[in-house]
């Protein structure tokens, strides 16, 4: 019973919607230091993707 609702116009939705696809295309084109190091130790030397499985 005690739920707001809150009414977000569409031109807000459409600015948040870009606003998280930029932040995507920078994060493609400029990785950061955390997720080239998620992406390195998935691979070994070689550059062949290491599988976690025994």
């Amino acid at each position: 019973m005690g739920e707001v609702i809150r009414f977000i116009s569409k031109s807000e939705l459409e600015r948040a919607r870009l606003i998280r696809e930029a932040r995507a295309n920078y994060e493609r084109v400029f990785p950061s230091a955390e997720s080239g190091r998620d992406e390195a130790s998935l691979l070994d030397g070689n550059g062949n993707q290491v599988s976690s499985d025994p």
